[in-house]
């Protein structure tokens, strides 16, 4: 039998796939690359002949391992999901060996004390640069049996992290609530209860089947006049993979959380680090763990006025528009919109018809037509693992630099959110050809129904151009080594910004003029609607920054406070971070913690503080387009040469400052969303 992922292929062949090649394919590209590693110089070694021929290894097993890793992302199944579960193991075990290796890390120390490491680019001497930071970051200086625990943890971490997101899918997965009658839906938008029948429908149902996907929640949330039904999502959304709520101790993480807490506060005090948190700054641009909740302590105090003044206002006009006692967290969203329709007369489903899914990517290309001088077209023929999935390439003066592919609809057996992942990463391979950078895109929206178009929220339209901006700091890169490529060698706290920094233009009268266009008829959004839109703009925006810093003081403290002792303490400190920013507390019978999967199947442990944290940095690169012109080329130009094009080949920092003139200002966020004093 042949093995797809032990072939070359530009692009990976999805429908050629299938569970068993996984572990086989993994077992021998690693066996190759093990021996390949050996055979490395150790002396006389150079860039090529070392850190050149380590990429050119190490790049079979991507080839390898990004489509497998998406596909277990977006066509989950139980045989996939084995699969994906053993290789993740032997690929950590890999990466932890090879962050061991005494030979390796002599090889590069051998380079970076050369006469060759002042004449490489300054892209290869970062690579080299951060190599060694993680050789000690990875145990290099560890004793043996320290080494074989490290090995151990991480071991364990990789394994948690791939059982917490399983269980959060299949709790998300396995609820679901059949209504025969409309009138417990009334308030749901038209669209969404189609899609809540066909749902229905597709299982051979009557009625209107609900589930926690996004679209169906979020529906519920924001329109759904039954208060008993928003409450019964709520607590099946809050309390999924955890020991409370209707499918109580079935995918319960409540020991993943604290296993993998445990095995993060090891890991870095083998290491030297006080705690976790330390540990994960010290790949970041924030300098310190001090610096980081001085930070976050700092935006809580400039908004909080601002936010418990929002919730005040939505409270009482919940009070006079049937709110029967005190508002409740399930009906925030409700009446969020409702007092947003009542102030700004707009709403989200006002605007949907002049957000159809083709319009908005026609719209979303033209901005970085005007921004970057690239085309956006169609790539037909690229193999694809859905029929609704979207091809596309990049070209720049008429040649293709990247290719993406774009899977916008929420489906059975797809990982809930939004994400952007490299498939491949611009390098310089082997034969020297260059092999061009290709992104997947992901999403979570309500398909196309009857014969329309998908229909976005604006708030779905921004989503897009988040990822779609992940996408350009992936696709635009000027890099050719691959550990400084793109994303690659970011530090995480930055990451962000591109992806922040194009939501501004779903803000924007000149942008939004050719963004939007009716589904019928293809106006684009009326002035008065427009106008209505941007005086909504920061509506709550103090009540969502809250949220948000909840979230990052939780993560962060939880990394530095953790004690292994103490099996409350995960919830307590949760309990004291919302006393202390929250402006609405969740009931008791609630485990939010238990799908957050940003920081315990994510990339984001001790280091969810990255989104404001960039959002200081997008907000205030942003005001230098308000400055010179949402469009202007010579400011979008460098944008283009210092953030996107550059990759992980600089400091961030310093990037920044090329770009901006200065170090960012936290009041440009402040100004941004309304709250500058």
């Amino acid at each position: 039998m042949t093995n797809p992922l032990l072939e070359h292929h530009v692009l990976p062949p999805f429908s050629r796939i299938a569970p068993e090649h996984i572990v086989p394919a993994i077992e021998t590209i690693l066996k190759a690359l093990r021996d390949g590693i050996k055979e490395l110089p150790e002396a006389p070694c150079n860039y090529e002949s070392v850190v050149k021929a380590r990429e050119n290894l190490e790049d079979k097993l991507h080839h390898a391992w990004s489509p497998i890793s998406h596909l277990n992302a977006v066509m989950n199944s139980a045989d996939l999901r084995d699969a994906h579960t053993d290789c993740l193991v032997m690929i950590t075990d890999y990466y932890t060996e090879v962050g061991q290796n005494r030979s390796l890390f002599e090889a590069y120390q051998a380079i970076a004390s050369s006469t060759q490491y002042v004449s490489l680019s300054q892209a290869k001497r970062k690579v080299i640069d951060n190599a060694l930071r993680d050789f000690r970051l990875s145990g290099i200086d560890l004793p043996e049996s320290e080494q074989v625990r490290f090995s151990e943890l991480s071991r364990e971490i990789s394994r948690l992290n791939s059982t917490f997101n399983n269980n959060v899918l299949d709790a998300t997965q396995v609820w679901q609530k059949l209504v025969v009658g409309k009138s417990r839906l009334s308030g749901v938008p038209h669209n969404a209860l189609a899609s809540m029948q066909k749902n229905a429908a597709d299982k051979a149902l009557e009625g209107f089947l609900l589930t926690l996907d996004t679209p169906c929640y979020l529906a519920i949330m924001t329109y759904c006049d039954d208060r008993e039904l928003r409450h019964e999502l709520y607590t099946a959304f809050g309390t999924r993979a955890s020991h409370l709520g209707p499918n109580a101790g079935e995918f319960d993480n409540s020991d993943v959380i604290h296993e993998l807490l445990s095995a993060r506060l090891e890991q870095a005090r083998l290491l030297g680090f006080e705690n976790y948190a330390e540990l994960s700054v010290a790949r970041k641009m924030a300098r310190s763990a001090e610096e980081v909740l001085g930070f976050l302590n700092n935006l809580a105090e400039k908004s909080r006025t601002f936010a418990l003044k929002d919730f005040e206002v939505l409270e009482t006009f919940a009070e006079k528009n049937g709110g029967s006692d005190r508002l409740k967290p399930w009906d925030v969203p409700y009446y969020a919109e409702k007092l947003k329709k009542a102030a700004f007369d707009i709403s989200e489903e006002d605007l949907r018809p002049y957000f159809p899914g083709p319009t908005v990517l026609q719209g979303m290309f033209e901005v970085v037509h005007r921004l970057f001088d690239i085309d956006v077209v169609p790539c037909p023929g690229m193999p694809v693992w859905h029929q609704d999935v979207l091809t596309y390439e990049i070209k720049k003066n008429g040649t293709s630099i990247a290719r993406f592919y774009l899977d916008l609809y929420a489906r059975a057996n797809k990982r809930g959110g939004a994400w952007m992942d490299d498939c491949r990463v611009r390098r310089t391979d082997d034969s020297g050809s260059l092999q061009l950078p290709v992104a997947y895109l992901t999403c979570n929206f309500a398909g196309p129904l009857d014969g329309d178009p998908a229909l976005l929220s604006h708030d779905e339209v921004v989503t897009l151009f988040h990822e779609f901006g992940h996408g350009l700091h992936h696709m635009l890169t000027s890099m050719d080594a691959a550990a400084v490529s793109g994303i690659n060698g970011v530090a995480w706290d930055a990451v962000e910004l591109p992806s922040q920094f194009m939501e501004n233009f779903c803000w924007q009268a000149e942008s939004l003029a050719f963004i939007s266009g009716h589904y019928k008829t293809g106006d684009s959004l009326p002035k008065d609607m427009l106008n209505k839109l941007l005086e909504a703009k920061n509506y709550n925006a103090a009540m969502m920054m809250a949220r948000q810093l909840e979230f990052g003081l939780f993560d962060f403290r939880l990394h530095a406070e953790f004690d292994p002792n103490d099996k409350g303490q995960t919830q307590r400190i949760l309990d004291d971070v919302r006393q202390e920013v929250a402006v609405i507390l969740p009931p008791v019978e609630y485990a939010f913690q238990h799908g957050f999967s940003h920081i315990f199947g994510g990339g984001y442990a001790a280091g969810y503080y990255s989104y404001k944290w960039a959002e200081v940095l997008s907000a205030d690169a942003f005001s230098k387009f308000l400055e010179d012109g949402i469009f202007n080329r010579q400011t979008g130009e460098k944008f283009l040469s210092f953030i996107l094009e550059k990759g992980g080949s600089q400091d961030a920092m310093d990037l920044f400052i090329a770009f901006r003139g200065r170090e960012p200002a936290v009041e440009a966020l402040l100004r941004q969303e309304g709250m500058a004093s």
